[in-house]
């Protein structure tokens, strides 16, 4: 289980989010390059981003892709109406599929809001698109008692933690 510090963060922590808010450079070394922008090396820049992460200050390091830019206009957020002593089992089993990106259990909103589990797929046709929402579907089998897909109009800016100098 992740702790989140109850310090401050101390100055080379707040200088290495600063040198990585807007991502990490896109260079075959990017932790060299950090670690060269603030006159450390590569290994103490990887070792404070992995007590960062262990400590709560930072959640992930991840890749954030353009799925229009790939190719992948049809991204939908696939919602679906399961049991709710079901539902963390069955998200299990569908964020197992190599499409889904996102999977995830949210509350109810009765009665205009009866879905309970959530996943993301992402296609280049429509058809690639209802293609693994029947997927899902079959996965879920007889436990899926409803579902829709919100397919995305626009892209929204996705950003993270953001710290002034």
């Amino acid at each position: 289980m992740t702790v989140p510090r109850l310090s401050p963060l101390d100055p080379l922590d707040r200088q290495i989010i600063q040198a990585t808010q807007s991502g990490l450079p896109l260079v075959a070394e990017p932790y060299q390059a950090v670690a060269e922008q603030l006159g450390v090396s590569a290994r103490t820049v990887m070792l404070c981003l992995a007590e960062m992460q262990q400590t709560g200050v930072i959640r992930r390091i991840a890749a954030v892709p353009n799925h229009y830019k790939l190719g992948y206009r049809y991204n939908g957020m696939t919602v679906w109406d399961v049991e709710d002593h079901l539902v963390d089992a069955l998200g299990q089993q569908v964020a197992k599929l190599p499409f889904v990106s996102h999977c995830y259990r949210r509350p109810r909103h009765l009665p205009d809001w009866p879905y309970n589990l959530f996943a993301m797929v992402h296609g280049k046709t429509e058809r690639d698109a209802a293609r693994q929402v029947a997927m899902i579907a079959e996965r879920l089998g007889e436990h899926a008692r409803a579902h829709e897909v919100l397919y995305s109009t626009k892209i929204l800016k996705k950003t993270g933690l953001r710290i002034g100098g």
